[in-house]
């Protein structure tokens, strides 16, 4: 997970923490942006959201959106906040594919 600054101009955050979704070789390939997914505060206990929180090195309790992907530059991705755990990458894939209508 990253903080990101100011990712977009409509998100009134100053800073907003996102997971990166992208597959490893696009990760690694020279391509300038990656696919995340942003973190709220807000849980709403839809199968699109993971409840992620301060183990994974965030303030508060949270849980990423994977209803709102978005592309982001490769550069912004500078402030490593944390990582989740293999449950929780587990969950991230089964909500990615429900947020997809993949699977």
């Amino acid at each position: 997970m990253y903080r990101v600054y100011k990712a977009s101009r409509t998100d009134p955050k100053r800073s907003r923490v996102f997971v990166v979704v992208s597959r490893q070789v696009l990760i690694e390939s020279g391509f300038s942006t990656v696919v995340c997914a942003p973190v709220y505060t807000s849980y709403d206990g839809l199968s699109t959201q993971v409840a992620v929180g301060v183990s994974q090195g965030l303030k508060h309790e949270s849980s990423v959106h994977c209803d709102e992907l978005i592309s982001i530059a490769k550069s912004a991705l500078t402030d490593f906040v944390g990582r989740l755990s293999e449950p929780q990458m587990a969950a991230l894939d089964r909500s990615l594919a429900v947020a997809l209508g993949i699977g």
